[in-house]
């Protein structure tokens, strides 16, 4: 149990704070370009720190890791960076709180678990608050703009559920988190250097020390440590129950938002979040003491 706490809070506070690093890259290189550059480090990082510790062993099964590979180190990223250039990096991480329930939804699709009955009130506040969120933006200008960051910001939460669909499937493998992780970024970061290819976009050199800072806290804290605690939490308690983390991060991102770039709180966007909060909690309170119970602990 507290070993569970423990990495349910480091993931909460590693990945509330990738945002506002995810915003500094915002600019300098092509968006597609930055993801290769994390996820190439990160793959670097995992798989150099495995082979040197004599732990890195190839996976029994790679379909699912390819898979994983795809989701979470690869397409997800693209549409969140995408997102991150439209809107405030704080409001990206509101709508990647839906997570968990995109989680229960996919894992009722490809697992056949159960779904609460209270699934839709649960949706409706969700995206309820979601508006009041972006109330503001969306009631006096009807931006281009917001709405493609929104439209990005929502794919690349579909593709990270996804992606936690796939890693439990590699848990059942018998593939660990830590396996899964260091190919899947080696994997990721092979295809987003062909799309960079084939796109014809240049691999520009990281322009400043901001750059490379946010680079590095990415890569290695934001990847190698956050996906790592964040999937051995799915192993341990599951896709649902992993996906909580996700409702505290927009509580984070939007306080680091506030420091670095200006974000401006209204009663609306207050409201909004806590609302989006309320929905993840609408849809899950009451069936994770019947989970607890039915795996025996």
């Amino acid at each position: 149990m507290v070993l569970n706490a423990s990495l349910f809070l480091a993931t909460v506070l590693i990945w509330g704070t990738t945002w506002v690093a995810i915003a500094f890259q915002i600019g300098p290189v092509p968006l597609a370009v930055s993801v290769f550059y994390r996820f190439a480090l990160a793959a670097l990082v995992m798989l150099a720190g495995l082979a040197l510790n004599g732990r890195l062993r190839r996976p029994t099964v790679w379909r699912y890791v390819v898979l994983q590979a795809l989701c979470l180190y690869c397409f997800n990223f693209i549409c969140l960076y995408h997102a991150t250039a439209y809107i405030p990096s704080g409001l990206v991480s509101v709508i990647f709180s839906l997570a968990s329930i995109f989680n229960a939804v996919n894992g009722r699709m490809f697992y056949k678990d159960r779904i609460g009955g209270r699934a839709p009130l649960a949706g409706a506040i969700g995206v309820g608050g979601l508006l009041l969120v972006f109330w503001d933006q969306l009631s006096l200008t009807m931006d281009a703009g917001t709405l493609k960051g929104i439209g990005w910001a929502v794919l690349g939460t579909l593709f990270f559920s996804w992606g936690a669909m796939a890693s439990r499937r590699n848990s059942a493998e018998g593939v660990s988190p830590m396996i899964a992780n260091a190919w899947g970024m080696g994997i990721g970061a092979g295809l987003l250097l062909a799309i960079v290819l084939l796109t014809n976009q240049p691999l520009a050199a990281p322009p400043d020390a901001v750059y490379w800072g946010a680079l590095l806290y990415l890569a290695v804290i934001g990847s190698v440590v956050g996906f790592t605690l964040y999937l051995t939490l799915v192993s341990r308690i599951g896709a649902v129950e992993a996906g909580y983390a996700t409702v505290l991060f927009p509580i984070v991102a939007l306080t680091a938002s506030t420091l670095f770039e200006g974000y401006q709180w209204t009663e609306t966007a207050v409201a909004g979040v806590i609302l989006t909060g309320l929905g993840n909690i609408v849809m899950f309170v009451r069936t994770r003491p019947n989970e607890a119970h039915r795996r025996g602990v």
